[in-house]
């Protein structure tokens, strides 16, 4: 098995490995019930979540090394002290002591998908009769997210600790594939494991942009908290050269601003999306500069917006429009994950169909259009475009609450 390094040094390099998972069983265990629980507003369509799914995946497998978190978690548990390692480990972390025989007892690939979509409770207790949960071991309903539990920056992976419990095994699977997995040359980094923890340490991937090596894009609100930066500027490694964090506040409220990259993507060389109303426009919302070097924070300074800071950074960007010039449209197209795109390659970047006025923002900017069927088909060809936005369907994915870039975990980008 050929090794791959782990290396992301910016958001838009030609993409050479993405980690995804695609929704299955833990998505259609959702109930009215632990909906909000589980950090969603509504329950999902699973058929037509996994159609739309096929877009994405078949898209990037057609450009792109592909791995699948319940593949590469099967591998790693062909080691029977991976295996008995991991299994204690979560069952620990989740009070489900209960089950770990049973756990142990099942094939690799088995128990990489109990893992994933939950352990049914057995109904042999009058406890467990009574009890209103129906699982042993919860669905991880939001693993198809693969970008919050875990985020490559250089040739290092953050192993972020998340804002909500229920999403602290989603972390711990990414953790132990990135050490044991073969295929993978790389470092982990857990807050958890730091001497310097603290319980208000918090990161999510979706908080998390590599702009260039030298520079981080980091929001902070409800998932990723201020004392998460500080401990991020601690660890990113600086002694080369000073290292700058870009900080950007982001609101509580409504859900849909959850993550930086709900906000601004990057897409190519000199262009990002934007929400305007947050990004662009006055608000009190603070855009911070961080200059860090050897693993502290050595300057603070407020700034205008990010693609002011960018320029200052020598790295122009122009920003385009989440749902063009009209606000209306651009609430509407933001709620629906209008910024989240996810570039494969400077340029071609891939997003949901239905927002058409940022679609059409884009093509003004010179981005070809196409529907990710006819690029799957061969319809249409990728290297035939100079910049291109592929269009995947979104109408039950985004019910979930994220976009093309919340889905893709990369793991290795070419330098450029």
């Amino acid at each position: 098995m050929s090794k791959l390094k782990i290396q992301i040094e910016s958001e838009i390099g030609k993409l050479e490995g993405v980690i995804l998972h695609t929704p299955g069983s833990e998505v259609e265990n959702m109930t009215p019930e632990n909906a909000e629980r589980a950090l969603y507003s509504d329950i999902l369509n699973l058929s037509v979540a996994q159609k739309e799914y096929e877009q994405l995946s078949g898209v990037l497998e057609k450009v792109t090394n592909v791995f699948q978190v319940k593949d590469l978690l099967s591998d790693i548990f062909k080691s029977p002290s991976v295996k008995n390692t991991l299994v204690n480990r979560i069952t620990e972390s989740c009070n489900a002591v209960d089950i770990k025989n049973i756990l142990l007892e099942q094939s690799p690939e088995k128990l990489s998908k109990l893992l994933i979509e939950g352990v049914p409770m057995q109904k042999n207790s009058l406890s467990n009769y009574l009890d209103n949960n129906y699982f042993e071991l919860d669905p991880l309903h939001n693993f198809f997210f693969t970008r919050d539990a875990s985020s490559a920056i250089n040739d290092s992976v953050l192993i972020n600790r998340m804002a909500n419990p229920v999403r602290k095994r989603e972390s711990i699977i990414m953790e132990s594939i990135f050490d044991y997995h073969p295929k993978f040359i790389t470092r982990t980094v857990n807050p958890f494991n730091s001497r310097t923890f603290k319980e208000n340490i918090t990161v999510e991937g979706g908080d998390v942009l590599v702009a260039r090596k030298d520079i981080l894009i980091v929001g902070t609100g409800i998932r990723t908290s201020s004392q998460g930066i500080d401990y991020l500027a601690q660890k990113i490694e600086s002694r080369e050269y000073p290292r700058h964090i870009i900080v950007q506040e982001l609101p509580e409220t409504p859900e849909s601003f959850i993550h930086l990259d709900m906000v601004f993507t990057l897409l190519d060389k000199d262009k990002c999306m934007v929400y305007e109303p947050l990004i662009l426009k006055t608000n009190r919302f603070l855009t911070l500069h961080l200059t860090v070097k050897n693993s502290k924070i050595t300057s603070i300074e407020e700034v205008a917006n990010i693609p002011t800071a960018l320029n200052n950074l020598g790295m122009p960007v122009e920003p385009i429009l989440c749902g063009g010039k009209n606000q209306q449209h651009q609430e509407r197209e933001q709620w629906h994950s209008g910024a989240n795109f996810f570039a494969f390659a400077p340029g071609k970047i891939i997003g949901y169909q239905r927002n058409n006025y940022t679609i059409e923002a884009l093509n003004k900017k010179g981005f070809s259009v196409l529907k990710a069927k006819d690029v799957i088909s061969g319809k249409e060809k990728i290297e035939d475009h100079k910049k291109v936005i592929v269009t995947i369907h979104g109408s039950e994915l985004a019910r979930g609450g994220g976009g093309a870039r919340c889905m893709t975990m990369p793991i290795r980008r070419e330098k450029f």
